[in-house]
């Protein structure tokens, strides 16, 4: 197997693809460390799941990062919605905002579901958006509404339970993975976590509603995306 010599695996004993194989595995699918490891063994590549582990907490959060970078400007109409989550048996929320597309703008998970944490959401939002969305569409949860009387005053909300299914509906993968990995372990796992696999869920998202033509044009540009990304060649 041939690898590029990309500086970012220096001193790694497995080559480039393999790495950028597994991290993808393990954030784009509800797999656990031990089937991605299951899952390389049955290709020959005999990898243990800590080593996935540790492969997915280095690498991950850079190719999150250079997903971002290229990911469209955001929609001017953003959906806010927050989930409850237990973290080592504690009540946690995991704030959420995507745009009319369906694209996740950004997770945060916190202790509270106050306004404060309605304000750290909005704040972290707009820097990392670097934009003012035209709407923004919330449950009726008032902490919403004080938050964004104070970092948006101008932006137009939107309360009502039935407009915001699409971030209500953004929470599923997030539950799905919750299972797979018997819960999250603390609040700054669920962080670091969420952050990859949103970005890595946005990169992968395709258009409902397209023809298998376009589906596949769409997965190849992905995959291509990636590779790029990731300095390495995908695994056939």
């Amino acid at each position: 197997m041939n690898s590029p010599h990309h500086p970012r695996y220096a001193r790694h004993r497995f080559p480039a693809e393999v790495i950028s194989h597994a991290v993808w595995l393990y954030f784009r699918f509800p797999l656990s460390l031990r089937m991605v490891e299951e899952m390389l063994a049955a290709r020959g590549i005999e990898v243990s799941h800590e080593t996935v582990r540790q492969w997915a907490l280095k690498f991950g959060q850079d190719f999150a990062n250079q997903i971002r970078r290229r990911h469209p400007i955001a929609g001017d109409k953003w959906h806010l919605d927050e989930v409850v989550i237990s973290i080592a048996g504690r009540k946690h929320w995991l704030w959420r905002a995507v745009d009319q597309h369906g694209a996740v703008l950004d997770i945060l998970v916190q202790s509270r579901r106050s306004a404060k944490a309605a304000k750290r959401l909005l704040r972290k939002l707009l820097k990392k958006q670097g934009i003012t969305p035209r709407v923004m569409i919330t449950d009726k949860l008032a902490s919403y509404g004080a938050a964004k009387r104070e970092i948006m005053p101008s932006v137009e909300h939107r309360q009502h339970k039935g407009l915001n299914n699409r971030a209500e509906n953004s929470h599923q993968p997030t539950r799905r993975r919750e299972r797979i990995m018997k819960r999250f372990k603390s609040a700054g796992q669920a962080q670091r976590f969420l952050s990859v696999h949103d970005q890595v869920a946005n990169l992968f998202r395709h258009p409902a509603n397209t023809s298998a033509a376009d589906h596949r044009l769409a997965r190849a540009r992905a995959l291509q995306a990636w590779s790029e990304i990731t300095g390495a060649v995908t695994v056939a």
